[in-house]
């Protein structure tokens, strides 16, 4: 059977409707595709299981999206929590200069 066109929904037939097939193609191909990883950088990420991403270069094992290892929100959670680090850092660093300085009371 040829399904040069339809790709991995060829097995479907003509049933469920052309939107339904098309949704199922787009998350599929998602899901089959190798990402970077995250630790070493290299292609070669591959969906394990749920939500579950490993690193076949390196072996780095990690929980991402159910279809794709980084999701928007979770994206969006990285960028709070690191903004929010370095917020501590900077206060931490301020903090120490404040101490560190000698104020000379000019009269």
């Amino acid at each position: 059977m040829k399904t040069k066109k339809v790709h991995i929904t060829g097995k479907f037939g003509a049933r469920y409707g052309k939107k339904v097939r098309d949704t199922y193609k787009q998350v599929m191909k998602k899901q089959k595709e190798l990402y970077e990883c995250p630790k070493c950088g290299k292609k070669k990420v591959k969906r394990i299981g749920y939500a579950l991403w490993e690193c076949q270069a390196c072996g780095y094992k990690f929980a991402g999206g159910a279809y794709e290892p980084f999701t928007n929100v979770g994206k969006v959670a990285i960028r709070v929590v690191s903004s929010h680090t370095r917020g501590e850092e900077a206060i931490k660093e301020i903090e120490e200069a404040e101490s560190e300085e000698k104020f000379e009371v000019v009269e």
